[in-house]
């Protein structure tokens, strides 16, 4: 009898499991980890308290948005220092007068800095109001009423920096409207 030569053929031993484990979990946690740093610098923040809520009152507020930007009614905000104004005109450039001017000042995400502060007439369309605006991205909830019906709402994104506004996003955000301005 002859010992034959024959080589031996692969053997899956415990390294190779190890190897497959290292691959099979790296790769998802890999994953996970771009997808959670995604998600959190991406995020918008914009929170409602009930979503279900909110989905059925979508289409009586986009009809409501799209009467109210029917009329043709414009509005500027301006943020410097601690004063706030906004201005509110028809397409002529002729003052809109409002019962009630609002501003709801909302970081992109969390709530703890959010502030409402109620807007005063200083005549010919244009409202104020001191109050302290932190710097950094703000969205700034506007809503104008008059004789109890809302004649103006819009949400510009701003930033501030060095007491200076900057306008972010030209697109204001009306339900039902979709692109932009």
């Amino acid at each position: 009898m002859s010992v034959r030569g024959e080589k031996a053929g692969f053997v899956f031993t415990g390294r190779h499991m190890v190897g497959v484990l290292v691959l099979f979990f790296g790769t998802i946690i890999s994953v996970n980890l771009v997808m959670a740093y995604y998600a959190s610098s991406t995020w918008s923040g914009l929170v409602v308290q009930n979503t279900y809520v909110a989905s059925q009152q979508f289409n009586a507020k986009a009809s409501a948005i799209r009467e109210m930007m029917a009329t043709g009614i414009k509005g500027e905000l301006d943020v410097s220092g601690e004063a706030i104004r906004y201005r509110l005109t028809l397409p002529e450039n002729q003052p809109v007068l409002a019962d009630k001017v609002t501003a709801h000042f909302k970081r992109p995400v969390g709530e703890h800095q959010d502030f409402v502060a109620e807007l005063s007439t200083l005549g010919g369309g244009l409202y104020g109001v001191s109050h302290e605006v932190l710097p950094g991205e703000w969205i700034v909830e506007m809503i104008a009423v008059k004789d109890g019906k809302t004649i103006m709402h819009e949400a510009p994104r701003i930033a501030l920096a060095d007491g200076r506004m900057t306008l972010l996003d030209e697109r204001h955000e009306h339900p039902g409207e979709g692109g932009r301005k």
